[in-house]
């Protein structure tokens, strides 16, 4: 069973990364175009250059596209994962301690989400997988390619 799940384990870590690259960008697409109901539930967007919000909504929309692709998966978790740490620290933490409190468990969550994706890097489906492959293949082939001199 354990080796099953070992075998396993970079497709389930793929598809965790797209699930929460795709629920962050939509985050982000929330405050800066208003989907989904907006940040007011009318379709109400984050004041363009407005600390901290409209910067929170780049990051989150650009950084929730990269981990969903698995493109630079490892930086953009980095700079995610620590855009919901201050988030939690600054906006949360100070209404109570404990996230259940304070209504943090979602800048929590995805804290830890990101700085997991850090550490484990995109998994399978991941563009960052890809051109990982392709780039020992062309290394493999221009080894290959030498020419013998006798």
């Amino acid at each position: 069973m354990t080796a099953r799940l070992n075998g396993a384990q970079p497709y389930a870590l793929g598809l965790f990364r797209i699930v929460i690259g795709l629920l962050f960008a939509c985050h982000g697409a929330v405050a800066l175009f208003g989907v989904l109901g907006g940040v007011d539930g009318k379709g109400g967007t984050a004041a363009t250059g407005a600390w901290p919000n409209w910067y929170a909504a780049v990051i989150e929309l650009v950084g929730g596209i990269l981990v969903l692709l698995g493109l630079g998966t490892r930086a953009a978790a980095f700079i995610s994962s620590g855009a919901m740490a201050y988030a939690y620290f600054k906006v949360h933490q100070p209404q109570g301690l404990w996230p259940i409190e304070n209504q943090g468990e979602g800048a929590a969550m995805y804290c830890w989400s990101m700085f997991l994706l850090i550490f484990t890097g995109s998994g399978a489906f991941g563009v960052d997988r890809l051109l990982a492959r392709r780039t020992s293949a062309q290394g493999r082939q221009s080894t290959d390619q030498t020419p013998v001199v006798a």
